[in-house]
């Protein structure tokens, strides 16, 4: 898979099973500009706005169910 872009962040880094990682990859179209891979070789795509959206419901704690 083609990782362009600058990455952001590696969830997990402690292995070398490919973790997670998240790109903004400046070259795609605005609504695929943000990407999250994971460690099994899929991705999700989104703008920056769906992010932003998606970062404060988590500081909103909305996501926190996610983890229990």
């Amino acid at each position: 898979m083609d990782n362009t872009g600058a990455p952001i962040a590696t969830f997990c880094g402690n292995c070398n099973c490919g973790c997670p990682q998240l790109f903004v990859d400046i070259d795609a179209a605005e609504e695929r500009r943000v990407r999250i891979t994971d460690d099994f070789g899929q991705q999700v795509q989104m703008s920056r706005e769906q992010f932003a959206d998606l970062v404060a419901r988590a500081k909103a704690g909305e996501l926190d169910v996610a983890t229990v």
